[in-house]
């Protein structure tokens, strides 16, 4: 599958069967992850995985009531979690690079999408999710160290349904030429 195939296909899965992942192919997914680009190097990015069904139903009261998502926490075979050691992306020398602070969330996603782009491409469903309005709870539950913060999770598995793709807005709606606005 090339890469701008993987790119309009994948969609995100929150339904999955219970096929465990092998684990060649999720050492082949963290590899994908492992080489996403990241602030001047800095590799800021961890990853947790949590296959035991205690606490990934633990982890999935963590997020808002009402999310999608929930079941597919709990349900998938595995679940990822993504964190990120704060004060390395986004600094030089120890001091803040740029006006916009830490770079963690940039850097942390740039990852994850390389994980749902390299999970899709084997057959794999993810999704995103990262609204979690008790992170510190996901960082107790899996015991995070201190400067180590909990970002995203994604569930991973193979898919028990197929998902349709939402409708995209044109590129003449979010693309623009030398000033914002300006077509």
């Amino acid at each position: 599958m090339d890469v701008l195939e993987a790119i309009r296909n994948r969609r995100s899965v929150r339904q999955y069967k219970d096929t465990p992942v092998p684990d060649d192919v999720l050492n082949k997914v963290l590899e994908a992850a492992r080489w996403a680009p990241s602030w001047a190097n800095t590799q800021c990015t961890r990853y947790i995985v949590v296959k035991d069904p205690a606490t990934k139903a633990r982890l999935a009261e963590t997020v808002n009531r009402g999310n999608p998502s929930t079941e597919a926490l709990k349900n998938a075979p595995i679940v990822i979690v993504a964190c990120a050691e704060l004060k390395k992306a986004g600094y030089y020398k120890g001091e803040v690079a740029t006006d916009r602070g830490d770079w963690f969330m940039f850097d942390v996603g740039i990852a994850m999408e390389n994980l749902a782009l390299a999970a899709h491409a084997f057959g794999l469903g993810t999704v995103h999710v990262g609204y979690i309005p008790d992170s510190k709870k996901v960082e107790e539950i899996l015991g995070t160290p201190e400067g180590v913060v909990a970002v995203e999770m994604t569930p991973l598995g193979y898919p028990a349904a197929e998902t349709k793709a939402p409708p995209r807005k044109e590129l003449s709606e979010i693309v623009f030429y030398e000033k914002y606005g300006k077509h």
